[in-house]
């Protein structure tokens, strides 16, 4: 005897709403960067003024050339100590990551928390004809899961 089934006709599903969330929906447009000719010390205090750990270095026609995190700077501190030289000298140029890897604003947020994940970065420049448009970060991630929670989620249950 064959198997029978019972679940009745095949319908397609219906989209997930958060098929629809983009990258571009949620990414920081308002960002602050800098500029290779900076110095280390310059960086730091952006930084810890801002309340931000890193961001992207752009040139005067507003490409991205790197990005600088705390980490660049922290290393450059202990070098400067440790090799007894100033930090005044060393520019964002000198140490920051000048292979950065970039995300399109039109993934979706579950394909760019993949990339989070498989890339293990904090985040993400979004680049549009070379020039930066855009960050997304894991916390933008988290707020992009929030709106849908609130849009899909059945929090009763």
């Amino acid at each position: 005897m064959g198997i029978k089934s019972f679940q009745g006709k095949f319908e397609k599903q219906p989209k997930v709403l958060g098929e629809n969330i983009r990258v571009c929906d949620f990414m920081s447009t308002s960002l602050t960067t800098f500029k290779p000719e900076q110095s280390i010390p310059e960086v730091i205090e952006v930084l810890i003024r801002n309340k931000i750990s890193g961001g992207p270095v752009v040139n005067e026609r507003h490409e991205l050339v790197g990005i600088i995190s705390e980490g660049d700077c922290i290393k450059q501190l202990s070098d400067s100590q440790y090799y007894n030289m100033p930090i005044e000298n060393i520019k964002v140029e000198d140490c920051m990551a000048k292979d950065v890897e970039t995300i399109d604003g039109n993934m979706t947020i579950f394909d760019a928390a993949k990339q989070f994940l498989k890339a293990k970065r904090r985040r993400f420049p979004i680049v549009e004809e070379k020039k930066l448009i855009g960050l997304i970060s894991q916390k933008d991630i988290l707020k992009a899961s929030l709106k849908m929670q609130s849009q899909t989620w059945n929090r009763n249950q």
